[in-house]
């Protein structure tokens, strides 16, 4: 029944006006009103009145029109919510999004929206960074011409935090084991990847189907070889987080670049190295559920040959190799005449050039025109197989000839230095010929400061490189002008292979001569009282101290045996 209906039954007294007020669901009050206006104007007195008078929240026509002229001159590719913010931050035009959004579709500018697809429950966020890392490639016209270009970014699971973002002409196994590994060498080490089917992460034998994970591509090999678990999506929907995360970049990153006049692809690199990323992870981060990280810092010192592609090949009988269309000469090595029919690893190198192993031995490195390359290490004889890379076996070998040893000036007290040690012996040491046995040459390959104080032990293992410090006091600290220490129990260090400090241990040792690590424990020689082996954990904590004839008293070797006798054991 219409409300019209209603109030002629009233009027006609077929109903009460109470009646007709329950019908229509309305007070008696506003029922009381509507009868006087009817008696007074008819039903026209029954109109809203509010209509034909302006809104108490109307917005300026001004305002409207700089919007709309904003839009179409300097934003029209920019997102709804980018130009949104533009408009509050650079403009200072508050106006909500939504509304900014209906008056540009009214206006004709802004297409609306298509209606959103079937519900998908969205899968939630690892607890903690570095537990899992996404990286996909995007095809876009970043730079606003006809250039197409792929944008490389790898994001953290847990906080959308983009670690590496870069254009490169073409998502391949080198651009993206470039990202990869500049990952690791600035975060770490991560525990998954996250990633499509791509040809450069998985081997797909059909169509459809699932990869093969025995299979290993060139980035598969390399992230096996650091212990990172690959995950393969079989859906864009499945890689959610990754695809939302384009579609942010492709909607801001071509207009940023347009507005900072970036043309070139290099530029756009270095704009995204130095600004965006920072600015993009402050806008878009959201915090981890747990606190800490999964991100674990390498030591390791082979990276350069993991982020290689790989290709064994068998040599020549002239002493050749090759790959498609290039060829590699392989110069005669000291230790074997001819490689002619052994099996050999060709890595070509992210930077271009190529790297031939034979075992841990390098038989040859060559630049991207394949010109054999010669560093100032490899003139001088370092064993039979030539120069050798850190991380390959190194014992000794004889060659035939000798060149002594020669350490740096700057190699002084305080300074850590490690290298190739070798000892020249003769027949006639060992009551044999005059003739003299040739041995290996040393020279200093890395030199560094010690973390602070004098170095006197030292303890080489897979974390890294750690060093016992020795403190001096009294008429020795005075000879070198050191002040008086305020404490004389002494640290050991864990640094990495280039220096840097990674751990300190506080111990109760003095006078340090010497230390050894293993198990989760320290063992650190004192020869200051209480002299003796003190094992401390990695947490500074004293497990135990026993006093050891390590040799007579005060002779630099170790706790007095008089002391000895009458020391309690632990």
């Amino acid at each position: 029944m219409k409300v019209q209906d209603v109030l002629l039954k009233a009027m006609a007294k077929k109903i009460t006006w109470w009646a007709a007020a329950e019908i229509l669901g309305v007070t008696d009050r506003t029922m009381r009103r509507w009868r006087e206006r009817i008696e007074k104007d008819g039903y026209a007195g029954l109109a809203d009145r509010r209509k034909g008078k302006p809104s108490a929240k109307r917005i300026p026509l001004a305002t409207v029109e700089k919007m709309l002229s904003l839009y179409k001159e300097t934003y029209y590719d920019l997102n709804m919510r980018h130009f949104h913010e533009k408009l509050r931050d650079e403009h200072d035009i508050q106006l909500s999004c939504t509304w900014v959004q209906k008056a540009l579709q009214g206006a004709g500018l802004v297409a609306k929206r298509h209606k959103r697809g079937p519900h998908r429950r969205r899968r939630p966020r690892r607890p903690m960074p570095g537990m899992l890392l996404h990286i996909d490639g995007s095809k876009h016209r970043w730079l606003n011409d006809e250039r197409w270009y792929d944008l490389i970014v790898i994001l953290d699971d847990a906080t959308s935090e983009i670690y590496y973002a870069q254009l490169v002409e073409e998502e391949s196994t080198r651009t993206v084991m470039a990202g990869l590994r500049e990952v690791i060498e600035t975060k770490g080490i991560f525990c998954a990847l996250y990633s499509d089917r791509g040809s450069h992460f998985f081997v797909t034998v059909k169509e459809g189907e699932k990869v093969d994970k025995h299979r290993l591509t060139q980035v598969g090999r390399a992230m096996k070889e650091l212990g990172v678990q690959m995950i393969a999506a079989y859906s864009p929907q499945a890689r959610g987080r990754s695809e939302r995360n384009f579609g942010t970049w492709q909607g801001r990153l071509p207009q940023e670049l347009r507005l900072a006049g970036i043309a070139t692809a290099a530029g756009a690199n270095a704009f995204l190295r130095e600004r965006y990323i920072g600015e993009f992870n402050a806008q878009f981060c959201v915090p981890a559920v747990e606190k800490g990280t999964a991100f674990r810092r390498t030591g390791r010192s082979d990276l350069n040959w993991i982020f290689t592609v790989q290709t064994e090949r068998v040599v020549e009988k002239d002493n050749t190799v090759a790959i498609r269309d290039r060829s590699w000469q392989i110069d005669k090595t000291r230790f074997c005449n001819t490689l002619a029919g052994s099996t050999v690893t060709i890595h070509e190198h992210l930077d271009e050039t190529v790297s031939i192993r034979y075992g841990p031995h390098v038989v040859g490195r060559y630049d991207r025109t394949g010109e054999k390359l010669i560093n100032a290490t490899t003139k001088q004889r370092r064993g039979k197989g030539g120069s050798m890379e850190g991380g390959e076996n190194q014992k000794q070998v004889s060659t035939g000839s000798h060149t002594p040893l020669e350490i740096s000036p700057r190699a002084t007290k305080g300074t850590a230095a490690f290298s190739q040690q070798s000892s020249v012996a003769t027949r006639r040491d060992l009551g044999q010929s005059k003739r003299p046995v040739p041995s290996r040459m040393a020279k200093t390959t890395k030199l560094f400061k010690s973390p602070q104080g004098f170095p006197n032990a030292i303890a080489v293992t897979s974390e890294g490189l750690w060093i016992g410090e020795q403190k001096m006091s009294g008429a020795e600290a005075a000879a070198y002008h050191l002040p008086e220490p305020t404490s004389l129990t002494e640290n050991a260090w864990l640094v990495d292979w280039n220096g840097k400090l990674l751990k300190t241990v506080t111990t109760p040792s003095r006078n340090t001569s010497g230390m050894a690590v293993g198990g989760g424990y320290i063992w650190m020689v004192a020869n200051a009282p209480p002299e003796g082996v003190f094992q401390v954990d990695m947490n500074s904590q004293l497990v135990s101290h026993r006093q050891i004839p390590l040799g007579p008293a005060n002779d630099g070797g170790g706790c007095p045996q008089t002391q000895r006798a009458a020391a309690p054991r632990n």
